[in-house]
């Protein structure tokens, strides 16, 4: 009898300490050739250290990693190319200036004679990569002509021309379309057919079900435990990533009659086109739409962070006669926006810090900063929307973004905001914090505010919302109301009418 065909990557007792903490203590990941393997668990978990030891960023204390049987010591992220391990971060590291060729070969320029880069035999090979993958990718293009989906395809395409055995995928549908989805996942797919290994690392549960075969969970770095998917439920890898049985919430209500915020006609070229409509004290209004359907760029003008060109806002029945962000700040209107790290947040600055930031003045009131005063309500505040660790003078960027999205909010309600705007509120956080910051959603719309809700997850906009406006193309297309609300409503609306109304809506 032949001997058994070793796993394609297999990691026994792997430990990495920091000080004061054990990132990962003993943990066993094994993975077959050609299969798509999840790697789940909260932020915080673990996760994101073992990828960055298995693509050489950091070096164990302790363990051991091997590929199709061959010991390994991954001392840089160029051994780990080598080795046939490639990492695709959810941030793409990419270089938007240059052409696709030019990044799929960058730092390893093909050249004549020694001397010139081949461009001709590097457009070449990097067509042939892309033609299994997105024929329609084209090797001279700049990189920032792409959409998301199309640079993650490049990735792959450079990881395999890399040779690379095993390709490890960081939240890769984070800002994807569920029809990008669809697209990823065949890829995926396709190169499991040719035998490649992928490591899914992910917090949407649907998806990860609808891709991968087998998941191993980690918690507090640790593994505990392996399932093969086709056996479980959502809700019992669910319970083994957060150490309980996360209850399934039916939708709230708490919209009161009066008014708060009127939007009559605003206009920002095509981006945004005649959008009027109301929101109640304590609503959730929900938002949904493509990508490019206008609806960040609806709450950005809202917010006063882009300038329309036409239209009224109007608070509590007082128009904004000179909208911009202190107006909208000094009317009760915070952002929780999209691009969290970018625009969020001031990464070097503590938890504490970053809350003050829209409500410095009330603290500081002669131009001195009443710090104990500021300290105990952010301690107050960071408490009641559960920052864990609860360290508010440590730096926001070592906090996960679940925590980091507690403390945006936080700030707002600080600087006493009676309507929020959340763009993307659960984007890149884990199952366990996303139920957080639906409960804090529900809370804040309790307490009698108002809140928006833009979101890419239909289920989570059937959760949270009493009513949803869908956007198409820059204009407001429907209206549907709570006794109307399903899926197949959103998407109907959602769609351009020329296009066959089939999937699911961004």
């Amino acid at each position: 009898m032949p001997p058994a065909e070793p796993p394609r990557l297999h990691i026994h007792g792997l430990t990495k300490r920091f000080p004061g903490v054990t990132a990962l203590a003993d943990m066993t990941l094994t993975v077959r050739p050609g299969e798509v393997h999840a790697l789940l668990g909260e932020n915080g978990a673990g996760k994101s250290t073992l990828m960055k030891i298995l693509s050489g960023v950091l070096k164990a204390d302790e363990g051991s990693i091997a590929v199709d049987g061959e010991a390994l010591t991954l001392r840089s992220p160029l051994a780990a190319r080598r080795a046939g391990i490639a990492m695709i971060h959810q941030e793409l590291q990419q270089v938007p200036e240059l052409s696709v060729a030019q990044n799929m070969f960058l730092g390893r320029s093909l050249r004549r004679a020694g001397l010139f880069v081949d461009r001709a035999r590097q457009e070449a090979l990097a067509a042939e990569a892309l033609a299994p993958l997105d024929p329609s990718i084209r090797p001279e293009a700049k990189v920032r002509s792409l959409t998301v989906a199309q640079r993650q395809i490049v990735e792959i395409a450079r990881a395999l021309l890399d040779k690379a055995r095993i390709i490890a995928m960081d939240e890769p549908t984070s800002s994807l379309t569920p029809s990008e989805f669809e697209r990823l996942a065949a890829v995926i797919a396709g190169l499991a057919a040719r035998g490649v290994s992928i490591i899914y690392v992910s917090h949407k549960m649907d998806e990860v079900f609808k891709t991968c075969s087998r998941a191993t969970i980690m918690r507090d770095g640790r593994r505990v435990g392996e399932v093969a998917l086709a056996g479980t439920t959502e809700g019992a890898v669910v319970a083994m990533m957060v150490g309980r049985e996360l209850a399934a919430a039916a939708h709230r209500s708490s919209v009161r009659p009066e008014t708060v915020l009127s939007v009559r006609g605003l206009t920002a070229g095509t981006r945004v086109v005649e959008a009027s409509f109301d929101l109640r004290r304590g609503e959730v209004l929900g938002i949904a739409g493509l990508i490019g359907a206008g609806r960040t760029e609806l709450l950005r003008l809202i917010a006063g962070a882009d300038r329309a060109e036409s239209g009224t806002i109007a608070v509590n029945g007082r128009p904004l006669t000179r909208p911009g962000p202190r107006a909208a700040i000094a009317a009760g209107i915070g952002l929780v926006p999209e691009e969290r790290k970018r625009d969020g947040i001031v990464p070097q600055r503590s938890m504490v810090a970053n809350l003050a930031l829209p409500s410095m003045a009330r603290f500081a009131p002669r131009g001195l900063v009443r710090r104990r005063a500021l300290r105990a309500e952010a301690a107050r505040l960071l408490a009641e929307v559960n920052l864990r660790p609860m360290q508010i003078d440590r730096p926001i960027r070592l906090f996960s973004g679940g925590n980091q999205q507690k403390g945006i909010i936080a700030r707002w309600i600080a600087a006493g905001s009676q309507i929020l705007l959340f763009d993307e509120p659960t984007r890149g956080i884990d199952i366990g914090a996303k139920a957080e910051i639906y409960g804090l959603i529900e809370r804040l719309a309790a307490e009698g505010k108002s809140v928006i809700v833009v979101s890419s997850e239909l289920p989570e906009l059937l959760r949270l919302s009493d009513r949803v406006l869908v956007m198409r193309q820059g204009r407001i297309a429907a209206e549907l109301g709570r006794d109307a609300l399903t899926e197949q409503a959103i998407v109907a609306h959602a769609v351009p009418q020329s296009v066959p109304r089939s999937g699911r809506a961004a």
